[in-house]
């Protein structure tokens, strides 16, 4: 069946002073009234965070580990039990699709997804089957994500024998992958962050400390952590975001869109370039999604995502085009006025053209 519609608020939203998301988390608290303190205790593990809007969806069978490492970016065909791994699946142009968080239990591959891409992805994986022995089930209806960086006591989601936890791992480069950062303390080096599925039926008696969505926003932009919901667009490609990192596996086989990944990594640069930008907060306004960067009178990129960070104050991160001197003074358009912004390089200008190509002697050139 495909991906079923949610509740219009989760019952984790109606506890007191809960403020409802907007947009693609409508459905879930965007902060209990305390949003800095949430964060607080999110990053400490003393809290979590309820993400009952995302959607959830199973394939059983004994092909799906082969089937999708046939289709996507990262290599899972050898995904063991109660392992974690994120994948992207690409257009034949390499562009982004869909990003999928995974987790096998040894008998069903879970994926973990934003609630906009599962009706898209279901009916294409669908179309995708074939002969091959595979089973896909939309079990949002009856499972529901809930985020965290410790160990709370949950009930935690187990049919086969195995908790559903997924952790993430965007807090290293994984197998296969690149990082394009150039940094020696990378911020995500600390990332212990972790999805748990709970059944959607226990929602109501979790007690634990609540942290609303921004909390986690907040956390995941000064970890230069991507979210598909947020950073990607129509254009984007893995090379833009630095989600080589974790999410594609450069030396695997053939899947659609590998040969631009390819040819982009080895002899090219993205078009644009991922950033964190830190925001002048003295006019007290905010920049939201969509906002454009300027560099004088050039729009030069646009913000993705934005948060005023409990230490780190407003911050945005933010797609703007590859050539833009790192050096170079920004300003992001917001509210009628002029937000000055520093960046802060996660691609970097020179990303891409790792391959070591050695150059061939100019037609015509004089050996001396």
């Amino acid at each position: 069946m495909p991906p079923a519609d949610l509740p219009a608020l989760s019952e984790l939203a109606a506890r007191p002073g809960a403020v409802d998301g907007v947009g693609s988390d409508a459905g879930v608290a965007a902060h209990y009234g305390n949003p800095l303190g949430e964060q607080r205790a999110l990053s400490d593990g003393g809290a979590i965070v309820d993400l009952s809007h995302r959607a959830v969806l199973s394939i059983s069978g004994p092909d799906r580990l082969s089937w999708i490492d046939s289709l996507t970016s990262q290599s899972v065909a050898g995904l063991k039990p109660g392992q974690s791994s994120e994948t992207l699946l690409l257009d034949i142009t390499g562009r982004l699709e869909y990003a999928v968080r995974l987790l096998d239990d040894g008998e069903e591959l879970w994926l973990l997804l934003e609630r906009d891409e599962a009706p898209g992805l279901f009916a294409w994986l669908s179309k995708m089957r074939f002969m091959l022995r595979v089973e896909i089930q939309d079990r949002t209806d009856e499972l529901a994500t809930i985020g965290s960086f410790g160990s709370p006591q949950l009930p935690v989601a187990s049919p086969n024998g195995v908790p559903l936890v997924w952790n993430d791992p965007w807090n290293a480069v994984t197998a296969g992958g690149w990082q394009y950062a150039k940094t020696e303390h990378h911020p995500a080096a600390d990332w212990t962050y972790r999805e748990v599925l709970v059944p959607r039926a226990s929602l109501g008696g979790i007690d634990l400390p609540l942290a609303g969505f921004l909390a986690l926003e907040a956390l995941r932009i000064a970890a230069w952590r991507p979210r598909f919901a947020t950073e990607a667009d129509q254009k984007t490609i893995p090379h833009e975001l630095d989600w080589l990192r974790s999410a594609v596996h450069l030396s695997k086989g053939c899947y659609r869109g590998q040969e631009t990944v390819a040819k982009v990594h080895n002899l090219g640069h993205p078009p644009r370039r991922l950033v964190m930008l830190h925001l002048d907060g003295s006019d007290a306004v905010l920049p939201a999604p969509g906002d454009e960067i300027v560099l004088g009178d050039a729009v030069v990129g646009s913000v993705t995502s934005s948060a005023r960070h409990f230490e780190l104050g407003p911050i945005a991160l933010a797609v703007i085009k590859r050539t833009v001197d790192p050096e170079a003074e920004l300003a992001v358009r917001a509210d009628g006025i002029l937000v000055p912004a520093a960046q802060e390089v996660i691609v970097p200008p020179d990303a891409g053209a790792a391959a070591n190509v050695p150059r061939l002697p100019r037609l015509g050139a004089i050996k001396r």
